[in-house]
């Protein structure tokens, strides 16, 4: 097993495992997709990535990171995301939609405009979490769900995927990770519920599993379903791998096909020990413990590096970020890295080695 090997997750094969992580773009007007998607995206398909997980797509408007953000909450976003879906699948990559919601990490401005709480005479909202418990200061304190908004929360998930599914995605995601609503159910750091929601690691994973659960259903069998998960709050008392180990579990029984793992995000305070491939070894011990296929990020930056990733057996795939940002031909550089046979559009062959 390596790098430039296929993977398959149910009828979807990867041309390599090369993926291009989720990075929100705060480029979308009305949740709607946009010539900037379709170029950032596109040139990573171009690139040869075998995934391409399109930023988290709100599945409902107060569920955006910011009023920029994509959404699929109305059918009339489903014809600009399908456009540039066709290109990344005509370029042979196959495409995935992350879908999301921010809970009280919403309604902030774009992060080179500062990234601060937007107000609701601004333009803004007030934004749900499972407890009203602000992110950070300065940040408003956000309206706890009652039971009937969370029953709301997960018939919009499962919206959501119908259109993706129309739009032609081959694949989604479902984002429980870094601080974002359905990883602040998961930590004890934001969920401070005493109903069937909160206390016991049963009650706060309880809106995950309804989520996945509810939205396999949905998903037509023969597609796969991914879950990003941060496998640790890095703050002693928060959720941690261990936690993670036991959730995977469960989600590979509630039809979860790969699990992208990564870290942090519940709390600005946390103090993370980063550095080259810092996250890997928290999908290879998912991989081992939950037996089931994952996806390692954090810091993936060399072809070298990302061969060593799946080769070893941390994981069954690599998701590049930043580098991928910093050089969206990532794939077809390491194919020439790796002396590997890569995806090279025909229009760019006179340009192979």
């Amino acid at each position: 097993m390596h790098l430039f090997a296929p993977l398959s997750l149910r009828s979807v094969t990867l041309r390599n495992r090369i993926a291009v992580s989720p990075m929100c773009q705060y480029s979308a007007e009305d949740g709607r997709a946009n010539d900037w998607h379709l170029v950032h995206l596109g040139s990573r398909a171009v690139g040869g990535a075998g995934l391409v997980v399109f930023e988290a797509t709100a599945v409902e408007a107060r569920g955006r990171i910011s009023p920029a953000d994509l959404g699929l909450w109305e059918d009339g976003q489903v014809a600009p995301l399908a456009r540039v879906v066709h290109f990344i699948e005509a370029q042979g990559a196959a495409a995935c939609l992350q879908l999301a919601h921010a809970g009280r990490k919403a309604s902030v401005g774009r992060p080179w405009e500062g990234g601060k709480p937007v107000p609701e005479a601004s333009g803004g909202w007030r934004p749900v979490a499972p407890s009203p418990a602000p992110f950070a200061d300065g940040h408003p304190v956000p309206e706890a769900l009652a039971p009937e908004g969370i029953r709301a929360i997960v018939s919009a998930f499962v919206a959501a995927a119908r259109r993706a599914l129309s739009a032609g995605f081959r694949a989604i995601e479902i984002h429980s990770a870094h601080g974002y609503l359905l990883h602040q159910f998961l930590s004890p750091l934001s969920n401070r519920r005493e109903d069937g929601y909160g206390g016991s690691f049963t009650n706060r994973t309880r809106l995950v599993r309804e989520v996945v659960e509810a939205v396999r259903a949905e998903w037509p069998e023969r597609l796969p379903l991914l879950v990003r998960l941060s496998a640790t709050d890095w703050v002693p008392g928060g959720w941690d791998v261990e936690d993670s180990v036991d959730l995977c579990r469960a989600l590979a029984g509630l039809g979860v096909d790969l699990v992208d793992v990564s870290s942090g995000g519940t709390v600005p305070t946390a103090q993370v020990p980063m550095g080259p491939g810092y996250q890997a070894a928290f999908a290879e011990r998912i991989r081992r413990e939950a037996r089931i296929a994952t996806g390692a990020v954090g810091m993936i930056v060399a072809p070298e590096q990302a061969d060593h990733v799946i080769r070893s057996g941390q994981a069954d795939l690599v998701l590049l970020a930043r580098e991928m940002l910093r050089d969206p031909y990532f794939a077809l550089r390491a194919s020439i890295a790796l002396r590997q046979e890569g995806p090279w559009p025909k229009q760019y062959l006179r340009a192979r080695p």
